[in-house]
């Protein structure tokens, strides 16, 4: 090993030093006689699921939300001292409601609005006004009611953090993803604008965009329970990310120090360098 090469390995060790330093850290601030609170949207399966574990292991206490209420409370009787509560975030009354629950806490500091989804994958020009229509309800107004709902718990706390999932949808077009193309834009723009709008008060707004994502439902949703449909999404794709790669990047931008914001991170598989343009390996 040449010199160069030793001093290289060197400065990355010392960057994964000061890497987990700066996680345990924050780990240690949730570990005290009130652990920190973070709200998981969409925490019934997929990258929900595996955020909500990944938070719970670096000592937050984990609020779950999802309309199958079976899962979530199972989910939550794995984790410690985590609560579940069945919500539909489209559902305004419904998600007042659940803030108010909340009320008992100490504090709410987390919120990643993760809920969302794709149905159908029709050109513009025989789309569903329905399937575009609930597209926008749960990925833009889903969004949109968790973060009018919760935001004043999460300026009080006096460090709050907004996570907003949305996708590289939401950053590039590509044929017949219109309707979610549209709907993961709105949820980029909610980021942007709410970043500006929260300028000088003590919340962060982090968007993590991530790329191919193989969770067990989101494909096999999109198109309507048809698995070999879903199956060709990823054919001959090597390691397309799994819900834990994005759960591990969600969870290292949120226990970032308070005053680092990770205003948009976006993630993709190596195979994948855009929304179009994919290596996949001979399949015959």
């Amino acid at each position: 090993m040449t010199a160069d090469a030793r001093s290289t390995d060197s400065r990355s060790t010392d960057a994964r030093s000061t890497d987990a330093r700066s996680t345990d850290a924050r780990s240690a601030e949730t570990s005290g006689a009130e652990a920190r609170t973070a709200v998981v949207t969409g925490a019934s399966s997929g990258i929900g699921a595996a955020t909500a574990r990944a938070l719970a292991a670096a000592g937050y206490r984990v609020v779950l939300t999802a309309r199958r209420k079976d899962r979530i409370e199972a989910l939550a009787a794995e984790l410690p001292d985590a609560q579940a509560h069945a919500l539909d975030v489209t559902d305004r009354a419904a998600v007042d409601a659940f803030a108010a629950s909340l009320d008992a806490l100490p504090s709410v500091d987390v919120l990643v609005n993760n809920a969302g989804g794709a149905f159908g994958a029709e050109p513009v020009a025989t789309g569903d006004p329905a399937d575009w229509r609930a597209m926008y309800e749960v990925n833009v107004l889903g969004v949109l009611h968790m973060t009018q709902a919760l935001l004043p718990r999460l300026t009080a706390s006096g460090d709050g953090t907004v996570v907003v999932l949305s996708s590289t949808a939401g950053h590039a077009t590509y044929e017949g993803g219109g309707g979610y193309v549209a709907a993961k834009h709105g949820a980029h723009v909610i980021a942007e604008t709410l970043r500006l709008e929260l300028c000088g008060e003590p919340v962060r707004v982090i968007e993590v965009a991530p790329g191919m994502v193989k969770t067990d439902e989101f494909a096999t949703t999109r198109f309507r329970g048809d698995a070999d449909k879903a199956a060709k999404v990823y054919e001959g794709v090597d390691q397309p990310l799994s819900a834990e790669d994005v759960a591990d990047t969600i969870t290292w931008a949120i226990t970032r120090p308070s005053h680092v914001n990770i205003d948009l991170l976006v993630v993709r598989p190596r195979a994948q360098a855009s929304n179009t343009k994919v290596h996949r390996t001979s399949t015959t």
